[in-house]
């Protein structure tokens, strides 16, 4: 009787680093594309949150006769001020949301940009910056 050697499949080890070389050369090259999207992403969404506010802050104008006081906040929008008679909110269909990077937007009103200025500090969260640190505001 003759045994026959049975032959052992596999990678070696060479191919496997060959093979997690390349696949750690596609991760540098695409996770930093990647980031940069969610970044310029996280931007259009605070832009368009101010924008919304402003829609409704411009309704809540029309109903009441002068925007929330800075006191007041945007919270104005959802829950009914104790001295406006004419409120007839709410005026956001889910509640004040905060910026997508999880900050509550600055009011003020009178701003110094206009009747009110709606400000998101951006990812940093401080105001200044620049890119996706940089202040986003009402009237730009």
């Amino acid at each position: 009787m003759q045994i026959q050697k049975m032959k052992q499949r596999g990678f070696t080890l060479l191919e496997l680093l060959v093979v997690m070389v390349i696949i750690g050369l596609l991760v540098g090259y695409v996770a930093p594309m990647y980031f940069k999207q969610v970044g310029k992403s996280e931007v259009k969404v605070a832009k368009a949150q101010i924008e919304s506010f402003g829609k409704a802050l411009d309704q809540y104008r029309l109903d009441v006769g002068h925007y929330p006081t800075t006191e007041q906040g945007l919270q104005a929008l959802v829950v009914k001020p104790t001295d406006e008679p004419r409120w007839d909110g709410p005026y956001l269909k889910k509640g004040v949301p905060l910026d997508p990077w999880g900050t509550p937007f600055d009011y003020k009103s009178p701003g110094t940009h206009g009747e009110f200025d709606i400000i998101s500090y951006g990812r940093d969260k401080v105001p200044g910056g620049t890119g996706e640190d940089a202040d986003l505001g009402s009237w730009e």
